[in-house]
């Protein structure tokens, strides 16, 4: 049996996964809100969903976990972590010891990636470039259906990079957690759209509220949406200037926005250093459940 979690900024999901004959089966699944301003309670919640799993199953399984994150290969401890409580602890270590058995730890982006590449949205395709646009902005790459992690285990991790091709008029300067300003995430994440949209002057609760005006015909609304649609496309088409994929796949809680897998493409093609971009966008077929089934998978 293979056990996958993933760690959310507001949800934690955790799945198991049964061998038979026909191939992986899903054989059990929970999800509870993230206490993500604590990172004692992060372990108590991650050790409680295995542990409860496995009694009700009556079988002990692998454990993956997919992090908003990466474990540092200079000090084994997290690094990068939005869910920021997580930073600096040695999350792999401690969860070892309290399950008292080893664990896989991988980026959130690059579990939900290898599942997307393995049969999802990028089924087939030689490289794929993986995204999720919710609390955060992370990325990941596979090739072959292999992960890229990379020497300093930070591959894919374009949302902080700074916005190319930024122009002065496009937005006041928002400061990112990572130390820098006007990151990638601080445009395409959920949280920062909901800032850039409120830096207008506007009222807004979530990025559903956006949608629905824009979708009403409001016009702050809209214009807001055509900016992120143009930023999404100049930040993507760095992407394809350097790796060159066959199909990048969002996932995340903005992948829901269903006029980026039309505008975004029809807005690349400056950016990008070529005559053509044949490139696809893609939704993630598994939703937001694509992460906790790569993070099964990292056995």
């Amino acid at each position: 049996m293979k056990i996958g979690i993933d760690l959310g900024g507001t949800k934690v999901e955790i799945i198991a996964l049964d061998e038979t004959p026909d191939g992986l089966v899903e054989c059990y699944r929970k999800r509870v809100a993230t206490p993500s301003s604590s990172y004692s309670l992060i372990l108590d919640t991650l050790c409680s969903l295995v542990l409860d799993a496995e009694q009700e199953l009556g079988q002990q399984g692998s454990v993956g976990i997919g992090i908003p994150g990466t474990i540092s290969p200079a000090t084994n401890k997290v690094k990068n972590a939005n869910t920021i409580c997580l930073i600096g602890h040695s999350m792999q270590d401690d969860l070892e010891q309290r399950l008292a058995r080893p664990i896989r730890i991988s980026n959130d982006a690059n579990c939900m990636t290898v599942s997307e590449a393995s049969d999802g949205a990028a089924a087939g395709a030689e490289v794929v470039f993986g995204v999720i646009i919710g609390t955060g902005c992370g990325g990941g790459i596979v090739v072959n259906k292999q992960i890229i992690t990379g020497q300093n285990s930070v591959t894919g991790e374009w949302g902080h990079n700074n916005m190319p091709w930024r122009r002065k008029h496009e937005g006041i300067r928002i400061p990112c957690y990572c130390g820098h300003d006007n990151c990638i995430e601080t445009y395409l994440s959920g949280p920062g759209l909901v800032k850039r949209y409120r830096a207008t002057g506007e009222e807004a609760v979530n990025v559903q509220d956006i949608t629905a005006r824009a979708e009403a015909g409001y016009e702050p609304a809209e214009e807001i949406l055509q900016a992120y649609e143009e930023n999404m496309a100049k930040a993507l088409a760095s992407v394809i200037n350097i790796l060159d994929p066959n199909v990048i796949v969002l996932a995340g809680g903005l992948s829901n926005i269903q006029r980026l897998y039309k505008n975004v493409p029809l807005r690349w093609g400056p950016y990008v250093f070529s005559d053509t971009v044949t490139t696809e966008l893609k939704q993630a077929v598994h939703g937001d459940s694509s992460g906790v089934r790569g993070a099964a998978w990292l056995w």
